[in-house]
């Protein structure tokens, strides 16, 4: 079993920055790859930014040049600096991790196998 727990959301003024904690610990070896997620008020959840135990990543176009995903393998902990933040990024930010990195990182929802409980990120305009 791997436990996956985010931290650092808070509340930020549009055009601010926050850097976002996922802590791994248990067996991660099971989950290599991790990606953030968010799910905003009755939106999907969506995939973010993904990336390797090699380092590779992958972020979404929707955040492409605002948003960076890297990680302390020492650490066992991956972040998520978020610069630029607009409104609409307001969001519950979830963890997730899976063995493999597959489809360029941007796996199915269904395909990832371990949860953080999310933190929440607030942009207020």
């Amino acid at each position: 079993q791997v436990q996956l727990v985010e931290s650092g959301g808070g509340l930020v003024q549009a055009g601010g920055s926050l850097t976002l904690s996922c802590a791994a610990s248990g067996n991660t070896g099971s989950a290599n790859t991790i990606g953030w997620y968010r799910q905003a008020p009755g939106k999907q959840r969506e995939l973010v930014a993904s990336i390797s135990n090699s380092g590779n990543t992958n972020v979404a176009d929707s955040v492409k040049g605002r948003f960076t995903i890297s990680r302390d393998n020492a650490k066992n902990n991956v972040y998520l600096q978020m610069n630029s933040l607009k409104a609409e990024d307001t969001a519950v930010y979830y963890c997730a991790g899976q063995l493999s990195w597959v489809l360029g990182g941007f796996s199915p929802r269904n395909s990832w196998d371990y949860w953080g409980q999310g933190t929440q990120v607030t942009v207020s305009s």
